[in-house]
């Protein structure tokens, strides 16, 4: 017989609940409300597009905003993998956005931040192929910043998402 207890499973919700756990999603979690309740800057690049679209996707579209999102991008890639003949065959694409969420009423900043993150692709196929990864991983990168702003909002959602 395992020492493995089905009753310890069940209790669990129990001492999550004592110790003040409240699910972030939950209808008293800190995200609650923030659903179509952020508007976000438009977009006036690629990136912005990529970054604003996913941002939306995990926020929802604002129907009735309270804040407003602003936000910088930058990317940039390296070369990486250099062949004998000094072809690059492999690129990292570096990227980071400032952001900062204001509440509109009186525009009083209440969020901001700084994420960063990277991603590859390959340059050793066909000039088309390339270029389609090359496309492909700047929109990669920008979906990765933006489900890293949208953490970090949900993540102090706590101390502001009430005004």
């Amino acid at each position: 017989m395992s020492s493995f207890n089905r009753r310890s499973i069940l209790l669990l919700p129990l001492a999550l609940v004592g110790c003040g756990f409240t699910p972030v999603y939950g209808p008293n979690g800190p995200a609650h409300g923030l659903d179509g309740k952020i508007r976000i800057d438009d977009p006036t690049t690629k990136n912005a597009f990529d970054l604003v679209g996913r941002l939306e996707e995990r926020l929802g579209r604002a129907s009735n905003p309270v804040w407003r999102l602003g936000y910088s991008i930058s990317a940039d890639q390296i070369g990486l993998g250099i062949t004998p003949s000094n072809a690059i065959t492999r690129y990292n694409v570096t990227g980071d956005v400032s952001y900062s969420l204001h509440l509109i009423s009186t525009d009083q900043t209440v969020a901001s931040g700084r994420v960063r993150n990277f991603t590859s692709y390959s340059a050793s196929g066909t000039v088309v192929s390339t270029a389609a990864s090359e496309r492909d991983a700047y929109e990669r990168l920008m979906r990765m910043l933006a489900d890293q702003i949208v953490t970090e909002l949900i993540a102090s959602a706590a101390g502001w998402a009430h005004p």
